[in-house]
C-alpha cells in the first residue's frame, strides 16, 4: 500500500493561450502538512482546482487512497473527503453561520414522502463544530456580523464539517491577525493528529517553515521539486521559486519627499466605534505607510477620504485647496484614487478582458462627439500599460480572471495610473502575491514617488512598510497613535503604537 493519501502525476492543463500546468506533480502523506509554493502564475491554485473538480485536467493521473479518481465537480470531491478553502472567499452574508457551513449539503429529515432541511440538527452540529475549535461564534448569527478574518475561520469550519481526509488551504492567513493565525495552526494540528493531510498554499515564508513537513515548489506550471521543510531556508525557497537568487526583497529608495501637498483634517466616522479625529499630512514624492492591527480602521479611514463612507466631520486639502469629496468620482476628478484591499470583490472585473479592466476608468476621458469611445486611444493606453508595467498576459483580450494575482494587481494599478492621479492610496497592494511580483510592485511604487506622486500605502506587513516607505503612520482602534521615521522605523516601535489602546 502506498505511503501517500494523494498522488498527482504529470498533470497538464491549458487555457486559451496559456499552458497553466505542464507535467505537475504532488504527493501528500496522511497526517502531514505539505506546503505548495511558487510565484503567482506558477499553477498552484490551478493544480488544486483540478483535484477539487473545478477544472478538468487535460492529462495525468490523480490517485487518492490508492485509486485513480477524476472529480467532476466540488460536490464529488467533498463526498470523497477532499475539502478546499479558497483564497477568494465566496460567503453568503445574509445567511447564518450554520447555513454557510452546510450550504449545498444541508442535513435533511423525512416528513412523510418529503425531505426537508433538518434545521435543528444543522444548528446543533454547527455549534458543536465551532465549540470544538474554540471559536466564540453563535451558529445562529448572520455571517455579515463577522469580520473578514472571522469569515475565513468559518470557511475553514465548512471544510472540516465534511470530515475531510484532505484539506486544501489556499492563502488561509491573508486576512488573519497573529492571534487568529495561531488559532488556525492549532486547528491544523488537530487535523493532522487525526491523520488528515493538509495542502497549504502561502507566500509567507515564516508560516511555511513553521507549520510544514514538506515543501513542493512550482514554477511556470512545472514541478521543480519537493524538499523536507526542515532542510529549507527562506533564501533557498525564494531562489527555487524565481529561478534565480533574489538578493534584496526591496528595491533601493529612489524618491525624495518634498513639501506637504495632501492634508486630511479631523476625520470622524458616523459610527462611534470606527475612526475618530484623524488628521495627517503627506508630501509630494513621499511614500507614507499606514500600519495597524486588524480593527485599527485603516481601510475605513481611506475609504472615507474617497467618499465611500459617511463622516460627521473631516476636510481634505491638496496644495492648500480644499477638496469637496462626496463620492469616489469626486475624488478621482480631484486626482485622488484608491487601489482597494479586496482585489477580487471590488478591484477587477473578472469576466472582462485585461484591456477593458485597464481602460474602464478612462472611458469618459476619451469620447468622440461625447457619445462614442475612442477605441484607438484606449488601446494605446492599454498597450503602454502592459509594456511599462510588464503585465504578463497572452493578450489584452484575455479575461483578467485567468491572470495571476500579481498581474491582476498590476492591471488595477494601470487603471488608475491612466488617470494620472496626484495622490494614490494603495490598500494592501501586495496581499496574496509572490515575492517576485511584490518586488515589481515595490519598484512601480518607488518610480511613481520619484515622479512626484504622493503614495499612501496601507499594509499589514511591517517589514514591507519599513522596506518601502519614507514614513509610517500607525493606527489603533480608530485613532492615529503616532508617526515613525528614520531610526524609529522598526517593528518594536510600530507594534508599541499599534497596541496603544489594547494593553
Amino acid at each position: 500500500m502506498s505511503e501517500y493519501v494523494l498522488e498527482m502525476k504529470n498533470i497538464c492543463k491549458a487555457f486559451p493561450g496559456v499552458q497553466a500546468l505542464n507535467n505537475a506533480n504532488l504527493s501528500l502523506k496522511p497526517g502531514h502538512v505539505h506546503a505548495l509554493m511558487g510565484e503567482n502564475g506558477a499553477g498552484k491554485s490551478t493544480l488544486m482546482k483540478c483535484l477539487f473538480g473545478i477544472y478538468k485536467k487535460d492529462s495525468g493521473q490523480i490517485i487518492y487512497q490508492g485509486q485513480e479518481i477524476n472529480n467532476r465537480d466540488p460536490f464529488e470531491a467533498l463526498n470523497r473527503g477532499i475539502a478546499m478553502v479558497h483564497q477568494e472567499l465566496l460567503p453568503i452574508p445574509d445567511r447564518t453561520i450554520a447555513e454557510n457551513i452546510y450550504v449545498g449539503r444541508y442535513p435533511v429529515k423525512n416528513i412523510g414522502p418529503m425531505k426537508i432541511i433538518d434545521h435543528k440538527k444543522m444548528y446543533k452540529d454547527a455549534q458543536a463544530l465551532l465549540d470544538e475549535l474554540n471559536l466564540n461564534f453563535d451558529a445562529h448569527a448572520k455571517l455579515e456580523s463577522l469580520t473578514a478574518s472571522q469569515m475565513q475561520l468559518v470557511e475553514i469550519c465548512k471544510a472540516l464539517s465534511a470530515d475531510a481526509k484532505i484539506v486544501i488551504l489556499d492563502e488561509p492567513t491573508s486576512s488573519l491577525t497573529l492571534k487568529e493565525v495561531d488559532k488556525l495552526f492549532e486547528i491544523i494540528r488537530q487535523l493532522t493528529d487525526k491523520g488528515c493531510g493538509v495542502i497549504y498554499i502561502s507566500h509567507k515564508m515564516d508560516e511555511i517553515l513553521q507549520i510544514s513537513d514538506e515543501i513542493t515548489i512550482m514554477r511556470d506550471g512545472q514541478y521543480i521539486g519537493t524538499w523536507e521543510a526542515s532542510e529549507m531556508t527562506t533564501d533557498m525557497i525564494i531562489e527555487k521559486e524565481v529561478g534565480r537568487e533574489l538578493k534584496n526583497l526591496y528595491p533601493p529608495k529612489v524618491n525624495t519627499p518634498g513639501e506637504v501637498v495632501f492634508e486630511v483634517k479631523d476625520f470622524c466616522s458616523i459610527h462611534p466605534h470606527s475612526f475618530q479625529h484623524c488628521s495627517f499630512e503627506a508630501r509630494d514624492g513621499e511614500i507614507l505607510g499606514v500600519a495597524g492591527l486588524v480593527g485599527a480602521q485603516r481601510t475605513e479611514l481611506m475609504e472615507a477620504i474617497m467618499g465611500l463612507r459617511g463622516i460627521t466631520s473631516g476636510e481634505v486639502y491638496f496644495k492648500g485647496k480644499k477638496l469637496d469629496i462626496k463620492s469616489p468620482s469626486d475624488a478621482i476628478k480631484d486626482g485622488v484614487t484608491l487601489l482597494t484591499e479586496d482585489r477580487r470583490g471590488s478591484g477587477i472585473f473578472g469576466v472582462l478582458s485585461v484591456g477593458d479592466n485597464v481602460g474602464i476608468a478612462s472611458v469618459n476621458d476619451y469620447l468622440k462627439y461625447r457619445i462614442m469611445v475612442d477605441g484607438k486611444k484606449i488601446n494605446q493606453i492599454v498597450d503602454k500599460s502592459i509594456s511599462e508595467l510588464s503585465i504578463k498576459t497572452p493578450s489584452k483580450k484575455t479575461q483578467i480572471q485567468h491572470l495571476s494575482g500579481g498581474n491582476q494587481q498590476k492591471v488595477i494599478i494601470s487603471r488608475w495610473l491612466a488617470k494620472d492621479p496626484e495622490v494614490l492610496i494603495m490598500d494592501e497592494p501586495t496581499r496574496g502575491i509572490d515575492v517576485g511580483a511584490k518586488y515589481e510592485i515595490y519598484s512601480i511604487i518607488g518610480r511613481l514617488a520619484k515622479e512626484g506622486k504622493t503614495i499612501i500605502m496601507v499594509s499589514s506587513e511591517m517589514p514591507e512598510l519599513i522596506g518601502v516607505c519614507d514614513r509610517i503612520m500607525v493606527m489603533c482602534e480608530g485613532q492615529i497613535t503616532g508617526f515613525v521615521e528614520g531610526e524609529d522605523m522598526n517593528q518594536e516601535k510600530i507594534m508599541e503604537l499599534s497596541t496603544k489602546f489594547t494593553k
